[in-house]
């Protein structure tokens, strides 16, 4: 492969991918700052970004902090030390804080109130007889789960858990002794947060721990209560796990996760106007430095507002809730065998049902002609109905080989107790590759037909869950393609043993073929562009921040290619820049759902390939996972599949276009007509299943969703 030349692999050429990340985030409190959306849907935009600045310190800061503790001062893709990364995070994340509590203070509160509910953001503001059923409340229902914690010579100051929310108070006896105590109460996370009481203005509700700093004396009755504030701690989550070592790698996750609630603190977020005693006492606890330090002007953990989002009684001032259509592939009577054995069948959640997915499991665990059914699994809800299916067809004698990865970060023990109970169950459980993450996203079902074995195969873009499929945008593809069927059990041959194919039909696989893959594809399209024949490039992923990639796509914008890419978040890649990257436009779709799946157009000098996969363009996915691209070979999948490129590039309602100066811009849409990738597909789902049902003829024709294909 060509080395790419020095000038398209310059720091200065490059975007730190941790501050890219951030920007995603200030595009979400943008749609939460926009007074155009229903006001609960931006309650609900603005505890994405807090529950997402979470992650990112947990994880992302977290492994900066271990890098300059370890004395690692290799620079990013961008020349950019770790010290110098936490230093302009801090600087960013500090003035995304005060937007965030800007937005909350000054606009949605007052729109809350407006619309009828009330929030009680100090115990001082509520009246007399609102008192009282409060402070009976907290006697009732909070004062026996709460367990006080001094803090003095005989008593160490407490373990306190990551994300965990506590007030900590300073005390002084009632009588004799001058000295100041310190002591912290945990707010139980078992009771909600948001606790509705009783109001003549409506609806109107109160924190738990404001209800519990009220009446916090209760807790302490032979001391004077000096001060007392709510806080919240981060601590460092990232995992750090020796796999060559480990000698039974569940256990070893097993361990470490429990080492997360007692990993360096890295973020303290207490109230503003703390008493500087408080502040100083924890400070030295935590040993933590005044930059990590969020003074907050308001509720610590923004997260709450999804509670508030469930409230009743406030569906007017939300989207209303979208149904997934069915896919029209399965609206007869046949069975989703026949049905994939018809032709190619294309998926695209939440604007079609997942049903199909789920159907095509418990469909092949109940057919006595299936002989063995293989699948990955990265994340499953927490009632999975695909788990449910492994299990009973495990149960019916079939052969069923499940790779479950372990370290899918933050669902580690959701999978170790699924991978427990499909061992149970009579399933082969493998637990994932080592020193890999599989990421790849498919399913391969053997069965037993009159012509011999035919292998069914599910490739996806997105998870095997049923209950994020209905927020998350992604695509499948169902097929019993020949050629898929082949590599989708060398695939499976791979992950289970040490059998590695000499060459693949249709599919390309990560770690080992799938950068190379990208790569030749990218330069293809470079040579065409100079002989001046059709060369395009068109790709939808969530993350782009591998140099390679990016150098390649700044060589093919030079020998110009038009390059259109749709990035959901992290972006390192400077659009628009002349001599590197005019002819490359990067939008950003948030929407309704979250933008996931990955989609790929190469114009191959008028003969376009289309492909979709589980990878983004990071080195983590082509260098450090187990990931799947796959064909799109029926013509017709692969207009709509166009179609669905398409819309979103002419998405000017939630699409934010990158600029040559780093900025992110919604587009102008004054004098065009408003077009929204979302709404157009939920619209054309709805338009298409409703023609399919008006074109019925109850004489000639019966067209319904069999039992089979319901859930």
């Amino acid at each position: 492969m060509a080395e790419l030349d020095s000038r398209y692999v310059k720091a200065e050429n490059y975007v730190n991918r941790e501050l890219s990340w951030l920007d995603f985030d200030y595009r979400i409190l943008e749609e939460a700052r926009d007074k155009s959306l229903p006001l609960f849907e931006r309650l609900k935009f603005l505890s994405i970004t807090a529950s997402n600045l979470d992650e990112f310190f947990m994880v992302r800061v977290a492994s900066l902090k271990d890098m300059v503790h370890a004395g690692y001062t290799k620079p990013d893709i961008a020349g950019m030390q770790p010290s110098e990364q936490l230093e302009a995070i801090g600087k960013k994340t500090h003035e995304l804080v005060t937007l965030q509590y800007s937005t909350y203070n000054r606009s949605l509160l007052p729109m809350l109130r407006q619309n009828g509910l009330r929030i009680v953001t100090r115990h001082e503001e509520l009246t007399e007889e609102e008192g009282r059923y409060v402070d009976r409340y907290f006697k009732e229902n909070i004062f026996p789960v709460l367990t006080p914690m001094a803090v003095d010579s005989s008593r160490p100051f407490p373990l306190v858990h990551n994300k965990s929310l506590n007030i900590a108070a300073i005390l002084k006896k009632k009588e004799g002794n001058e000295e100041l105590d310190f002591a912290i109460v945990r707010v139980p996370g078992v009771l909600s947060r948001i606790v509705e009481f009783p109001s003549k203005e409506g609806q109107a509700v109160i924190f738990l721990e404001e209800i519990i700093e009220r009446n916090i004396q209760s807790l302490f009755l032979n001391y004077d209560i000096i001060t007392a504030h709510p806080f919240r701690i981060m601590r460092n989550a990232d995992l750090t796990i020796d796999e060559e070592e480990a000698e039974d790698l569940l256990k070893e996750i097993q361990r470490q996760l429990k080492k997360r609630q007692w990993g360096e603190v890295i973020r303290l977020e207490i109230e503003e106007d703390v008493d500087k005693r408080v502040l100083k006492r924890l400070k030295k606890e935590f040993d933590i430095h005044s930059t990590d330090i969020y003074e907050i002007g308001g509720p610590l953990d923004l997260t709450f507002l999804m509670k508030m989002y469930g409230m009743e009684g406030f569906d007017h001032l939300k989207t209303p809730r979208y149904t997934p259509q069915p896919n029209p592939a399965f609206m007869n009577e046949d069975d989703i065998f026949t049905n994939i054995r018809k032709g190619d069948i294309l998926l695209h959640h939440p604007y079609e049902s997942f049903d199909p997915v789920v159907n095509f499991i418990k469909a092949a665990a109940r057919d006595p002609e299936v002989l063995a059914i293989k699948q990955t699994l990265y994340r499953v809800s927490g009632h999975s109905p695909i788990i449910a299916a492994l299990a009973e067809a495990a149960d019916n004698g079939k052969q069923v080989s499940v790779l479950v990865e372990l370290k899918a970060r933050f669902d580690e023990e959701n999978n170790i107790n699924w991978a427990k109970m499909l061992e149970k169950a009579g399933c082969h459980v493998i637990y994932g590759l080592l020193g890999l993450k599989t990421h790849s996203k498919i399913t391969l079902v053997v069965r037993r037909e009159e012509d011999g074995i035919r292998r069914y195969v599910h490739l996806g873009t997105g998870n095997y869950n049923d209950s994020t499929a209905k927020l998350y945008t992604d695509c499948g593809l169902l097929t019993c393609h020949p050629q898929i069927g082949e590599d989708a059990t060398a695939v499976f041959n791979m992950l289970s043993g040490y059998s590695e194919p000499l060459n693949w039909n249709q599919l390309s696989i990560a770690p080992l073929w799938l950068r190379k893959r990208f790569v030749r594809m990218i330069q293809r399209e470079t040579a065409y562009a100079r002989v001046g024949r059709p060369a395009r490039i068109i790709a939808k992923v969530n993350s782009l921040c591998d140099r390679e990639i990016i150098g390649s796509l700044y060589e093919a914008s030079c020998a110009g290619v038009k390059i259109d890419l749709i990035v959901r978040g992290i972006c390192c890649l400077k659009a628009g820049i002349p001599g590197l990257s005019e002819n490359i436009s990067v939008r950003s779709i948030v929407g309704n759902f979250l933008e996931h799946s990955r989609i790929f157009c190469f114009e191959n000098d008028g003969a376009p390939e289309v492909y979709m996969g589980s990878a983004d363009w990071m080195p983590r996915n082509l260098d450090r996972r187990v990931e799947i691209l796959f064909p799109i070979l029926d013509e017709e999948l692969r207009k709509k599949t166009m179609h669905i490129l398409k819309v979103q590039l002419e998405d000017n309602l939630k699409a934010h276009v990158l600029m040559p100066d780093g900025t992110y811009q919604k587009i102008d849409r004054r004098g065009k007509v408003s077009v929204g990738a979302q709404d157009t597909f939920c619209q054309e789902a709805v338009k298409t299943v409703k023609s399919i049902h008006d074109s019925y003829d109850p004489v000639n024709t019966r067209v319904f969703i069999p039992k089979e294909n319901q859930i």
